[in-house]
């Protein structure tokens, strides 16, 4: 269970509480300020560090570390229930899909705010064009370890869960969506995405490089 993680000290208890039975949290620490590592090793997860600044970066580095068979990736913001990666995982374990991803469905406005939702509409759009059945590029996903690895993905910013899905795509793999409830962010926590209009245009120019 691979946790990218940037300041995100606040909400680090309330998701690993959550962690369902089996899991195991692997918190990759991007260059935390808030002592995020030693919240998370306090609260029993597994702290890997990784100085290179990027979603990608860490989602990499967390993915070489892991020893799993299947490995699943969440963000460690409180904003997506950790219960719901048992269906994900069961997807793929029972051979049905190679990659099973979240959709997010938000429960008030607030919780994505409409510049993300726009960013993310758009990219979505593009790759539904291109014949792969998504409609989000959600951060939450799960497929086997060593798949993973074999689609040699690049991106080390935030194009990373979009070239996965390009990858994914051209590796003829069956990709499946699931709902999921999508809250607001721990309090204390700002994403480095929708949080601001500057940060989805930062995401949104990184998963356009990656289109074109």
């Amino acid at each position: 269970m691979v946790l990218p993680c940037l300041d995100e000290a606040a909400a680090l208890p309330g998701v690993l509480a959550a962690m369902p039975l089996g899991f195991r949290p692997l918190v990759v620490d991007n260059g935390s300020e808030d002592g995020s590592a030693d919240v998370a090793q306090s609260h029993g997860a597994v702290v890997v560090r990784e100085p290179r600044r990027g979603y990608g970066a860490a989602v990499h580095a967390g993915l070489t570390a892991a020893t799993a068979e299947f490995v699943c990736f969440l963000d460690c913001d409180g904003s997506m229930d950790p219960g719901v990666l048992p269906a994900l995982v069961a997807l793929v374990r029972q051979g049905k899909v190679d990659l099973a991803v979240g959709r997010r469905v938000p429960v008030s406005a607030a919780a994505w705010p409409w510049h993300a939702r726009a960013g993310n509409a758009l990219i979505a759009g593009l790759l539904r064009r291109r014949g792969l059945p998504v409609h989000d590029i959600a951060p939450i996903r799960a497929a086997r370890r060593v798949d993973l690895l074999r689609l040699e993905i690049a991106d080390r910013a935030f194009g990373y869960p979009l070239e996965l899905l390009c990858k994914a795509a051209e590796a003829n793999w069956r990709v499946h969506e699931l709902d999921i409830a999508y809250r607001p962010r721990a309090s204390g926590t700002r994403s480095k995405v929708s949080g601001s209009v500057r940060g989805t245009v930062r995401a949104v120019r990184d998963m356009a490089g990656v289109l074109w």
